[in-house]
């Protein structure tokens, strides 16, 4: 795919890139022609590991539900929240069948649930934390598990298209790790790892800007067409852009009373 990518002309990749779908938090159509480096924690696999273990969870801010869906052995009580109503559609039909509730949501407080309705909550890129929201649904003893992106991600990205921007801290772990004891929760991991993606054309790059839409906000192949020509000629004559992004890791607990 790399290869043949390689020889197309720069229309092509546009017309391709901006006609497909970009409905669901699925990136398969990036196979072969973008690779981002996962962390080594494995969310996943922690997310099946504790889901396994609950009796009635919640998923904030599903997506698609790609992610829940993986999980082999499902609570009882399985809950899932979203607010893109595209992402609802897909999100019912994959989890439904398997017994998830999916709930449209708009990721404002408050969460549509009881206080103490939950022993599992679980996240992975969430747009925002609300950490109250996640204390006040939890049981006692019950504990919350995310994957964040920290702040500037892929930020190379965003300057090449909008030049040199702030670099702010308001996903930086530790002011997760307090916002989460502010809450009244118990911080039992938190970690961050500095990891690469990288983009053989900009078809690729099309893609993946018009699906995660706070990259390059107000992004439009019509708009940033000589940007976006600029950075095909430099991947032909130098290769891949490779870009940074961030992610944190942390699993916190709401304690029991005393």
């Amino acid at each position: 795919m790399v290869a043949e990518a390689a020889k197309r002309s720069f229309d092509d990749l546009v017309a391709e890139a901006e006609s497909v779908s970009v409905d669901g938090w699925d990136f398969s159509w990036l196979d072969g022609r973008a690779t981002e480096e996962r962390p080594s924690w494995g969310y996943s696999r922690l997310m099946a590991e504790r889901m396994a273990r609950a009796h009635a969870a919640l998923d904030v801010q599903t997506g698609g539900g790609e992610v829940l869906a993986g999980v082999p052995r499902l609570p009882a009580v399985t809950v899932a929240t979203e607010s893109w109503p595209p992402n609802i559609t897909r999100a019912a039909a994959r989890l439904r069948p398997r017994g998830v509730a999916v709930v449209a949501d708009d990721d404002e407080p408050r969460l549509p649930f009881q206080d103490g309705a939950f022993d599992l909550v679980t996240s992975r890129h969430p747009v925002t934390t609300w950490w109250e929201e996640i204390a006040r649904v939890l049981r006692p003893g019950g504990t919350y598990l995310s994957q964040e992106v920290g702040s500037g991600s892929v930020g190379e990205l965003t300057e090449f298209f909008m030049g040199p921007q702030p670099h702010g801290t308001a996903r930086d772990p530790e002011r997760a790790r307090a916002a989460a004891e502010d809450a009244g929760l118990e911080v039992l991991d938190l970690r961050w790892e500095r990891l690469s993606t990288v983009f053989h054309d900009v078809g690729a790059v099309i893609y993946f800007l018009r699906k995660v839409i706070w990259i390059v906000p107000g992004f439009s192949a019509g708009r940033y067409r000589a940007e976006l020509r600029e950075l095909h000629d430099r991947i032909q004559d130098e290769g891949p852009f490779v870009a940074y992004a961030t992610r944190f890791l942390i699993e916190a607990r709401k304690p029991l009373p005393a």
